[in-house]
């Protein structure tokens, strides 16, 4: 198992605010769960405690954009993504603030705290709203690049990340990146799965498995959901086949976004395996993953079945 890609952002952040101090953190007293609390005690004059106040969280760190600073706002996705909406919408997007809102604890992390804490809305509640990029990265690899590249831009963006440890997708020194290119893990041309977030490894598993089938299955890691990499599926079409896994409710997620660009074209299958459109059973991710067939074992068995 790896290290949880919010303690990397931590590392990430604490790198620079060593040589920039106009990079800042913000809490909505999620220091602890957020594994903000190394750079809290670090650097204190650069940190910014609001307290259970996710709407003045986004607030304040907007004026601190506004100001020239580079504020990352630290929250639970589930109260990020639905309390704040209103304020990510007015004062981060519609004002072209450059803040980076980092939702921890995301998609179903929060396990037996159920729907209250769960956050499977949050593509489609900030992705719909204009000006605010939408990223999931797979592992503690690609969140280091990916912050990296976040912070030495202008514009404002929303980073979901889970709350535990999670396997590495790729390898130390081998990270592919492009900033808003999704990364191609396998190419095949029978069918495509394309994942995001902690999915990815599940469906990177699942690409060797079908392999030892003699099913070639092309394998995408759409890290960056909003803007979608649009050239990236329309590849994937000519599959014919594309299975969509994601940490997510079934209605304007990154499956939508993928329907949407395919249906355009005429020529290819769609599957989205995503959370139910209901609350979801209790338990920890994996367990919950694999109840709804989201980890390799689901995505292997979708795939058959397409491939009849």
């Amino acid at each position: 198992m790896g290290i949880a890609n919010k303690q990397v952002i931590c590392d990430v952040l604490m790198d620079l605010a060593q040589k920039d101090k106009d990079v800042m953190v913000l809490c909505s007293d999620s220091r602890g769960s957020g594994s903000m609390a190394p750079f809290a005690d670090a650097y204190p004059e650069q940190f910014v405690e609001t307290g259970i106040a996710e709407q003045n969280l986004v607030s304040i760190a907007a004026g601190l954009a506004s100001c020239g600073k580079k504020p990352v706002a630290v929250s639970p996705a589930s109260f990020l993504s639905t309390r704040s909406m209103e304020q990510v919408k007015v004062d981060v997007a519609y004002s072209h603030n450059n803040v980076l809102l980092l939702g921890i604890s995301g998609g179903v992390s929060y396990g037996a705290l159920g729907m209250t804490h769960h956050s499977a809305t949050d593509i489609a509640t900030l992705g719909s709203i204009p000006g605010i990029r939408v990223y999931f990265p797979s592992d503690r690899l690609q969140s280091e690049v990916l912050t990296r590249a976040i912070m030495a831009d202008n514009e404002p963006a929303y980073v979901r990340v889970g709350r535990n440890a999670v396997p590495d997708v790729y390898e130390e020194g081998n990270v592919p990146f492009e900033m808003d290119k999704a990364t191609v893990i396998h190419e095949g041309s029978d069918i495509a799965i394309i994942a995001c977030g902690e999915l990815v490894k599940g469906a990177k598993d699942a690409g060797e498995e079908l392999a030892k089938e003699g099913i070639n299955a092309t394998v995408i890691d759409m890290y960056c959901i909003k803007p979608i990499d649009k050239e990236a599926v329309i590849k994937a079409a000519q599959c014919g086949r594309i299975i969509t896994v994601e940490e997510h409710s079934p209605y304007g997620g990154m499956g939508s976004m993928v329907s949407q660009i395919v249906a355009e074209l005429g020529n290819c299958r769609v599957k989205n395996l995503t959370l139910p459109d209901a609350p979801c059973v209790t338990g920890k991710s994996g367990e919950i993953f694999a109840y709804y067939g989201l980890d390799a074992a689901g995505i292997v068995k979708t795939a058959k079945e397409m491939m009849k």
